[in-house]
Order: C-alpha cells, then sequence, then structure tokens
C-alpha cells in the first residue's frame, strides 16, 4: 500500500487539466472539469458511502485525488500535526472510483478486525494510521483554501456577455449599462431579434445592476484538483474553481 508518490508536470496532482476529475477520461473534454453529472455524482456517492472510515480515524481533513498510477488519500486527524497519506495502485480497468472502494474496503475491515480483536476503538485506529505514509502536515495543502463566489450570476453574465473579472470593476454600473446597449443593438425585436431572448436580456441586465448596488457572496472551501472532507460537516466537496485569492 506503501507506493512511492509522484507528481508528472501535467498539473498538481499528475493529471492533465482535461482529464475528467471523477474518473479520469480525457475523451470529449474540452474544457469541462467532469465528463457527465453522471460520473461526478457516481463518485461524491461513493466517497459519503464511506465516510465511516473517516470518522473512525477522527478526521478533521481529507483529500481523494489520483494520477495515472495511482489514488491519494491523504487525512489530518484532529489535534495532529502529522498527515496521513494512503496511496494505492491503480488497476488496470476499474475507475478511480472502483480504486477507491476498494481501498476503503481494505482499510475498513482491518479497522474492524483489530477493533474486535483488542476491543478498543483508539487501538483499531492506531493500527490503521500506521499503515500510511506520515509527513509533517504544514509541508502538504490539506487545509482548504477559501473563495467568494458571487450568487447566481452565471445566466446573467453570460447574456450580457461579462466575465466574472468584471464584478471586480470600479466602474461596474458602468459596464453593464454598456454591455446592455451593446447586447440590445442585436436582441431587440426592433432591429430584428427575438421578444423572448431580449426579455431574458432585459431581466439579466436589473439582476445585474441589483446585484451590483448590494454585492452577495457565498463561501467556497476546497482545492482546484482534489476531493476535499471536511470532518466538521462530515461531508464530500467536490473539486471547485480556486481562480481567486483565497479570502
Amino acid at each position: 500500500m506503501k507506493t512511492k508518490h509522484t507528481h508528472s508536470n501535467a498539473s498538481a496532482d499528475g493529471i492533465p487539466r482535461n482529464r475528467c476529475l471523477s474518473c479520469g477520461t480525457s475523451e470529449n473534454m474540452r474544457r469541462r472539469k467532469y465528463c457527465s453529472i453522471e460520473c461526478r455524482q457516481q463518485l461524491r456517492y461513493h466517497l459519503t458511502l464511506r465516510t465511516g472510515l473517516l470518522r473512525a480515524l477522527n478526521t478533521r481533513y481529507a483529500t481523494f485525488y489520483f494520477t495515472q498510477a495511482v489514488i491519494i488519500l491523504d487525512v489530518l486527524p484532529y489535534g495532529s500535526a502529522e498527515l496521513f497519506s494512503y496511496i494505492f495502485p491503480r488497476s488496470d480497468s476499474g475507475k478511480p472510483v472502483d480504486d477507491f472502494c476498494t481501498l476503503s474496503n481494505i482499510l475498513g475491515n482491518a479497522w474492524w478486525a483489530e477493533r474486535n480483536r483488542t476491543n478498543k476503538r483508539y487501538l483499531a485506529t492506531r493500527f490503521i494510521l500506521e499503515k500510511a505514509q506520515a509527513k509533517n502536515a504544514d509541508s502538504v495543502p490539506i487545509k482548504p483554501m477559501e473563495v467568494k463566489e458571487p450568487v447566481k450570476l452565471k445566466k446573467s453574465l453570460m447574456f450580457l456577455k461579462l466575465k466574472k473579472s468584471d464584478l471586480n470593476s470600479p466602474g461596474l454600473e458602468r459596464k453593464i449599462k454598456s454591455a446592455y446597449r451593446k447586447q440590445a443593438k442585436r436582441h431587440h425585436p426592433d432591429l430584428g431579434g427575438d421578444a423572448a431572448g431580449f426579455r431574458k436580456l432585459h431581466d439579466a441586465y436589473e439582476q445585474m445592476l441589483r446585484w451590483s448596488e448590494n454585492p452577495v457572496f457565498i463561501r467556497r472551501r476546497g482545492f482546484p484538483d482534489k476531493w476535499f472532507y471536511d470532518g466538521s460537516t462530515v461531508r464530500w466537496v467536490q473539486p471547485a474553481p480556486m481562480s481567486k485569492k483565497s479570502s
């Protein structure tokens, strides 16, 4: 299980940016992060199904990711200064989710066997942690980054042909009005446009103006190329865009 952990130059975790973050395929990916919603949901389902192992290990934070050769589960227990890495070879034909299930089952069965032998949960936990590669937690990025994302503006930005980076502009209101005038020339019914499309454009314009007067953000925690587990919420978070500076 203690396989040498190496990275390629393709990305931070050895997977080219155009590979699915759930199954690893590069077919028809273009700039997408996942090959399909179903593929992403399948991995999230199996990660969630096996959170019992992470609770048994008293996990504060964990990350799951993979290269073409191995899958990696990094675990940071509460109160620990050490990070524990479980590195498991990829099967020839299986998906990362299948390999994760195999690894999780091996560790879970070993934990229960030791628990039944000693009748001590903490001894079973220590037994499983000893099977990992331990390293100083400060040397590995396991604590999640946090960014602020604007609330429900994706469609409005798309209609107005604006970018997320425009939201940080000091002249945002002026930029919104300019973008609206430009798109209105293309979509106004009197100029050959579609009435339904123009209504959507106008709704987007009004939403953007309201947002510019009272910006509302949600905070997102996680990593751009790893699935992230938070022990305080007992849930996995999918890899999330982290293009902005953390706050």
